[in-house]
């Protein structure tokens, strides 16, 4: 396999485990060195490890939790601090929450908005400029397909990833003179602890994807750097497409009995 990244560097938010660290290894696969961010940093040391032996390529941890105010800007200073250069920001890091709206924990619904949109915008306003001056690299973001329509009962992750659509399309256009990629992610259902952490039940899963060809896809559809968004999978294409054709509340209420949560008998 061609080396179509060496010499360059990727950082990986969400990088322990599932789409995140099977980005890293395609990444790795095509010789870029990394720098993996995750708030695991056991799990991070342990993945560090196996990429360099796999791959050969240099492999630099930092435990963060990008939740937290100024977490982003202090990776930003500890990156530079290291004297490495960012050469693709790949912003997996996010997390959803299953259930009406007004029952989310507040805590929950501002933890989600500073990872899912507050952490990707941030760390993209501190590295692009970078970018630009090297004219070289880029931008991979993972939203989702719930980012091309509204979600009952995923509403506040389903938006979120809307706005990671929209922000990566005005992105890739005004990059394009600087000659750097910006890829849009959408990915439908896959195998990873997503669903868990959501409080998603199995039974909503469905079309699961493996998170290594998610990712295969994705670095393929980024090093092309013709479309500022892939979605990935044909059953995920043919039903955003669908989608689009039908009225939107008839997609409100098909979605509204797809994830509606099954009721639970009370015992006294």
């Amino acid at each position: 396999m061609s080396k179509r990244l060496r010499g360059q560097t990727a950082l990986v938010t969400g990088a322990s485990a599932g789409i995140g660290l099977a980005l890293a290894r395609e990444f790795a696969s095509e010789g870029a060195g990394l720098i993996l961010v995750s708030r695991d940093l056991a799990k991070l040391n342990r993945e560090a490890e196996n990429l360099k032996t796999r791959y050969g390529v240099s492999v630099r941890v930092f435990a963060t939790d990008l939740i937290l105010p100024g977490a982003c800007e202090k990776l930003f200073r500890d990156v530079e601090d290291a004297r490495l250069t960012v050469d693709i920001l790949v912003n997996n890091a996010g997390f959803g929450h299953y259930g009406e709206f007004a029952e989310h924990p507040t805590r929950t619904i501002t933890d989600m908005l500073a990872l899912n949109i507050g952490a990707l915008v941030t760390l993209t306003r501190l590295f692009l400029p970078g970018m630009r001056e090297r004219r070289k690299g880029g931008i991979l973001n993972v939203a989702s397909i719930a980012g091309f329509q509204a979600l009952p009962y995923l509403s506040l992750y389903a938006a979120s990833k809307a706005f990671v659509i929209d922000f990566s399309e005005a992105l890739w256009v005004e990059n394009l003179e600087y000659g750097l990629r910006v890829f849009c992610l959408c990915p439908g259902n896959t195998r990873t602890a997503f669903h868990q952490i959501a409080g998603i039940e199995k039974r909503k899963a469905f079309f699961n994807a493996e998170a290594s060809d998610v990712a295969r896809f994705a670095v393929r559809k980024f090093l092309r750097g013709r479309r500022p968004v892939g979605i990935f999978g044909f059953w995920n294409k043919l039903m955003i497409h669908a989608e689009r054709l039908a009225p939107r509340v008839i997609v409100l209420f098909f979605t509204d009995l797809l994830y509606r949560p099954r009721e639970t008998k009370k015992v006294a």
